[in-house]
Formats: C-alpha cells, structure tokens, sequence
C-alpha cells in the first residue's frame, strides 16, 4: 500500500502559549529573547535590572506561536520602582504557559541567595517549568555539569538546557522544544507582529539602553526615556523625547563636555532607530530634571509604570 502523501496526512493543531523568562538580574534575558525571536526587541547593557516591563516577544512557526515575556530581575527590592518591577516578573510567572528559568553556571556548591529567591518564586506556580543555564561559554565544562547535577537532584525542571545567548550556541535545541509545552489554540498575534510594544516604547527603550552602556553607578537607574511626539514625512522619522533625571549632577553627567555625551548616545539610538524601523531618523534629546521621579508613585503611573 502506498504511504499518504503529505496532503492526506492530518495536519498539527496548531499551538499557542505565554513563555516567561525568568531569573535575577543580569543573567540574559533580553539577550535570549532577542535571540529567539530574530530581531532586537529587549534592550541588554552589561549593568544588571535593565529591563523595567514586561516585553513580548513573538516566535512564529508553521504550527505554533509562542509569546515570550522578558520581566525584570527578581530581586530584593525595596523602592517603590523596583517593588513594582518585581511585581510585574511575579505576575507574569503565575500568568504563564511555560516558565523559563535563566541562570549562570554556579557549580556544586549551588546558586547566590537571589537566584534561590527566583526558584522560590517559580515554584509559585503550576505551569511547567524548565530550567536554562545560561553563559556557557564563559564556564568551563566541570562547571557546568555540576550545575546541572545540582539542579537535577532538587528537582522541578522538566528540562535542562545549557546554551549561550550571546553566542547562539544551543538556542536552536531549546527553541525546537518549547511548542511541546503550548496548548492546542488560535495565535495571539498576526504572523509579521514581533512584539506588542508601542513604537513609543521600543523607541524610549533603545535610548535607554545606549545610557546604560555610555554611564555609570547610580546615573543609568535614575533615568527614564519619555517620548514627546514621533512624526514621519518624506521618508524621514522625527522623534523628540526627553531623558528624565532626578539630579541636576545626573544632568550634566549625562550632556557632558560640550553636549558630547549626549550627542553620542542620540548616535547609537538613532542607528539602532533605523535599523529596527527602516527609515531614515532625526532624533532630538533634551535631558530634564524631575527630581524623586522614581519614588514618587504619581511620578511613576504617568510614566508607565502602574502597580502590578
């Protein structure tokens, strides 16, 4: 008897589902995000609580959609801002389909307090979990066999995944393996959609991101990116949008010598602007003090930062 063809054959149903990436801060996220879904929508600096809100992703595949969401690092917090950025990731995970947890090799003797804190909070939940070890590259092999020991022996994971988001190595395993876990069900998004973030939001984000790489100590978590107006004619995009301090020192750290600091972060925005939209952009910045913006909880709604 001859096999069917691949028309007669019953196709997949078609999977959908929320994906969490968890974790403490610094250990990859966004990177592994970015990674997934092929295109840069998370902003990653080397400096740990980057990401402030909850980001989707989207991954499209013929049979599946998953919806990825980068939270903040779970940490201790205890002003008002990082309380709330630390709500949002909780949320999120109890929200999920699958929970991703990150962290970095730590070998036999086990992970810091705050990544135990982020294994309490994911055991919370009663979705799937499965456990990713990110940053392989930079650990050598022991170490990293004992980091999977120790998690196999504590359980709760249904998976382990070493890989390196930076590099790429071992993303494809994890990414063939997650729409196992999504239910059968409808996309959530149009299949040419890569995140719901508001153009307004990916651009207040990028900028955000060039402070975090150009500044240093207390200055890049003491800034916020709001955007005044975007307007595009004749091909060209022009955005205006103030970078809010709390100090007038973080103001003049941030213009520098003769505006050049200012000027080279506006560069690198604007580059990674274009390159994510595909137009042409003018971008004007203009550094204001709001002073205890980050305390103030009215402060805090107006800039998109509700209570989780």
């Amino acid at each position: 008897m001859l096999a069917d063809s691949p028309t007669q054959r019953e196709k997949s149903p078609f999977r959908s589902g929320f994906v969490c990436l968890a974790g403490a801060p610094n250990v990859g996220k966004a990177t592994l995000l970015n990674r997934l879904v092929g295109q840069a929508i998370s902003i990653t600096a080397p400096k740990p609580q980057t990401t402030r809100t909850r980001i989707l992703g989207i991954l499209h595949g013929e049979d599946f959609q998953a919806v990825f969401v980068d939270t903040p690092g779970i940490h201790r917090a205890s002003d008002p801002l990082n309380v709330r950025m630390v709500g949002y990731a909780l949320a999120a995970l109890r929200d999920a389909d699958l929970r991703v947890l990150m962290v970095e090799p730590h070998g036999a003797a086990g992970p810091p307090p705050d990544v135990r804190a982020s294994l309490e909070s994911m055991a919370e939940s009663a979705s799937p979990a499965v456990l990713v070890i990110n940053k392989i590259d930079r650990a050598g092999e022991r170490k990293i066999l004992e980091t999977i020991a120790w998690h196999d022996r504590q359980g709760g994971f249904e998976e382990i995944f070493p890989l390196s988001a930076l590099k790429g190595r071992g993303v494809d395993r994890l990414q063939g393996r997650i729409p196992a876990y999504l239910s059968e069900g409808p996309p959530y998004f149009e299949p040419d959609q890569v995140t719901d973030q508001p153009e307004e939001q990916i651009v207040s984000e990028l900028v955000r991101q060039e402070i975090f790489r150009r500044t240093h100590q207390e200055v890049p978590y003491s800034t916020a990116v709001r955007v005044e107006g975007m307007q595009e004619a004749d091909g060209l995009l022009t955005i205006h949008a103030d970078i809010l301090v709390e100090w007038d020192s973080q103001k003049g750290i941030l213009i520098g010598k003769q505006g050049r600091k200012l000027k080279a972060i506006g560069q690198a925005a604007r580059r990674n602007i274009e390159a994510l939209f595909g137009s042409r952009v003018y971008l004007a910045l203009r550094v204001v003090v709001l002073k205890d913006w980050s305390r103030d909880p009215r402060r805090l709604e107006e800039l998109g930062y509700p209570k989780g």
